[in-house]
């Protein structure tokens, strides 16, 4: 019998020891770099839920891992020597939360001659990139959550269409800067097409560009606002959501930061689920998993929100059949 029990809590000792490891990975201090195409103040919450994540895994910032952020504040030519700057660092591994930022972290890795492993949370077209060989097997050292943002631009146009039957022209806020931005017209554009509405591509920089801007779409007769969760709208959503109430323009937007600002309403993957899950990615490199071997992960839950405050102060009455549909309404 004496024996039986020992045999027992040998076995219990077998069984306990990887769970305890994995609760407890301090063997060595992780050092991981996060690199953001835009502003601590429009990053930091969904860093935050990262670096949340990351604790339950066993990973306590001070202890046994280090955070290095940078926000590039909308500036390419920064965000590159940001880029650079932190694989000098020789981080573990490196966040980023877009394809702008995936491709920076990857030249700076390439031109130091250094695999480190790149994880971003919301790639649009990793596809095609030359980065992500299929989204099974990425095959080198960046992999991570598309938000199939390209996907659902499609599907926000019919939202705006079917919440405004009477939309006819489409200001569309576009980053001609990024890769996904054929892809974006492609899908916005055939969509119009099918619901009889026309388009308009608008660029808007920074701050200072908004009375041009206002001026181009009262001269073009602008009657709905759609704007994707593109880096230089993540990075303007301020002035964007400014334009929509200065022309009292209904506006659909690409994820609901537009919308807890003031936005009228958004449709798009859920953007800190995503920074959840990159933590288990980073956790398995972490733990020796090649990068190039973690498959690319697309979403599988979507918000719809909508703020009833802004629809009221534009004068706008959302159909009952639209709100029963969302997921979020603002008050």
């Amino acid at each position: 019998m004496k024996n039986r029990r020992k045999l027992i809590v040998m076995l219990g000792v077998v069984v306990a020891a990887p769970l305890m490891a994995r609760a407890q990975p301090q063997t060595k201090r992780f050092r991981i770099g996060i690199l953001a195409t835009d502003s601590f103040e429009t990053r930091r919450p969904l860093v935050d839920v990262f670096i949340q994540a990351m604790r339950e895994y066993g990973y306590v910032e001070g202890k046994n891992v280090s955070f290095d952020a940078r926000y590039a504040n909308g500036d390419a030519v920064r965000l590159s020597a940001l880029a650079t700057e932190l694989v000098g660092q020789s981080p573990d591994v490196i966040v980023v939360p877009n394809g702008q930022s995936t491709q920076a972290a990857a030249r700076a890795t390439a031109q130091a001659n250094r695999a480190i492993p790149i994880v971003f949370a919301g790639w649009a077209t990793p596809l095609g990139s030359g980065l992500v060989a299929t989204l099974a097997r990425p095959g080198g050292n960046v992999t991570g959550v598309s938000n199939i943002a390209v996907e659902l631009a499609a599907k926000q146009m019919e939202l705006l269409k079917a919440v405004f039957p009477q939309t006819l022209r489409v200001a569309v806020f576009v980053d001609s800067s990024t890769s996904a931005a054929g892809s974006y017209l492609e899908q916005m554009e055939g969509a119009a097409k099918r619901l009889g509405v026309q388009t308009l591509p608008v660029e808007l920089r920074s701050a200072e560009d908004i009375e041009q801007v206002m001026g181009t779409l009262r001269k073009w007769g602008a009657d709905a606002i759609y704007v994707p969760a593109n880096p230089i709208n993540q990075n303007n959503r301020k002035p964007l959501v400014h334009v929509a109430e200065k022309m009292r323009l209904p506006a659909v937007y690409g994820n609901d930061a537009f919308v807890e600002i003031g936005g009228l309403m958004s449709y798009g993957s859920d953007d800190k689920l995503r920074w959840r899950q990159i933590a288990t990615f980073v956790d398995k490199i972490l733990r020796g998993t090649n990068p190039g071997e973690i498959p690319v992960e697309l979403p599988t839950t979507f918000k719809f929100v909508v703020n009833i405050k802004t629809a009221k102060a534009l004068g706008i009455t959302i159909p009952q059949t639209i709100l029963v549909r969302a997921d979020m309404v603002i008050e």
